[in-house]
């Protein structure tokens, strides 16, 4: 991962809490190719079928309610949820995107010099999270890309206080067997949480896996994540939600801002969770077109790795005209926006979005032109 030099501070600026320097500003996904006619946005891991059109109108008819504040404890989208999974309501708390809802537990239960563990490949705001509570980032080793539930393991310590668990992981795609959960949670010293973050979980589709619900219903030390950003394609509104232990919440819920959910993502949030048929369709279409670009962009020769999620990551060469860097700036210019993912250490990768069939269909058309073009 990338290092920033710490910024100076000006003579009469007050210094920030200890970490906050260290923080690498989060950079979302590319949105613009200048120069191409047209544009096809596959960097962010966006749902290329669009909203629930439930979810449209759910919005569209909050519009009448916005000089008001929204309910502050998102009560309508809470119990939408606790119905579609079969949740206690009053165990779930809602927040603009899962992301506030990391931030939020950091906050909560880190102390200055506190640890927070996660693996090398994990989601950037991890590590953003802990800094910013003054607490010590703690990275495991990733070998092969999927997280190293050993190396986890053996950087538990008297002061790790939160480790974080993709699962399915951005942005390898890779997941953890159910088993390899629970040895990690038993391992889990008793003064520390385990937080699974379950982004990605409504693609996953492996008998082994199970998202992490069911350890949270079932043990105090685990908090379970989930957003409303990829498969309800409802980025743009940031909605998420987590599930705990009562008394986890009832600590949360002290420190969450009062309306932290808008009045039109609760609506919209609520009316897309309850729509299970558009669920299944933006889940069949990923199935159909995931399977496809795995099996298409292998066969030009590049190595892809296996993917549960609606992205793959694909690798690259070091020679001149092979790279990540050179595959990046052709596909640029075609209009076609990967997300390069040296951030997150893997700066020989570039990492592709499932997209409507017609994106799809062009990146494979582009990378065996590229192939081609190659020195």
């Amino acid at each position: 991962m990338t290092t920033m030099k710490k910024p100076a501070t000006s003579p009469g600026v007050l210094e920030p809490v200890p970490g906050i320097l260290d923080i690498e500003p989060y950079v979302g996904g590319r949105a613009a190719a200048p120069g191409a006619q047209r544009v096809f946005k596959l960097s962010s891991n966006e749902s290329p079928l669009g909203p629930s059109p439930k979810a449209l109108e759910a919005y569209r008819a909050a519009a009448g309610q916005l000089a008001n504040y929204p309910e502050g404890s998102s009560r309508l989208l809470r119990e939408a949820i606790a119905r579609v999974h079969g949740l206690d309501a009053e165990r779930i708390i809602c927040g603009n995107g899962s992301d506030e809802l990391l931030h939020l537990i950091t906050q909560v239960y880190c102390r200055p010099g506190d640890e927070v563990l996660y693996s090398e490949h994990a989601f950037l705001v991890y590590r953003i999270a802990a800094l910013a509570a003054s607490a010590v980032p703690v990275v495991a080793p990733e070998p092969r890309r999927i997280v190293d539930i050993d190396a986890m393991i053996a950087r538990m310590g008297p002061r790790t206080r939160i480790v974080f668990l993709a699962n399915p992981n951005n942005p390898t795609g890779s997941y953890l067997k159910k088993g390899e959960v629970k040895r990690l949670l038993d391992a889990l010293p008793g003064h520390a949480l385990l937080v699974i973050d379950a982004a990605y979980a409504e693609y996953v589709d492996e008998g082994d896996y199970e998202s992490g619900l069911g350890l949270a219903s079932a043990n105090p030390q685990v908090i379970f994540t989930r957003t409303f950003s990829k498969i309800y394609a409802l980025a743009g509104l940031r909605a998420g939600w987590l599930y705990a232990a009562p008394e986890i919440v009832g600590h949360l819920n002290r420190a969450r801002g009062p309306f932290n959910v808008s009045v039109p993502a609760q609506a919209a949030a609520a009316a897309a969770v309850e729509d299970r048929a558009h669920v299944a369709q933006s889940k069949a279409h990923n199935d159909k077109w995931l399977s496809w670009l795995t099996h298409e962009i292998r066969a030009l020769g590049f190595q892809v790795d296996d993917s549960v999620c609606n992205f793959l990551l694909i690798h690259f060469g070091h020679e001149a005209g092979k790279t990540a860097d050179d595959a990046d700036r052709f596909l640029m210019a075609r209009g076609l926006i990967l997300r390069g993912v040296r951030n997150y250490g893997l700066p020989d990768a570039l990492r592709l979005t499932v997209g409507t069939e017609e994106a799809n269909r062009l990146v494979v058309a582009a990378l065996a032109d590229f192939v081609k073009a190659r020195p």
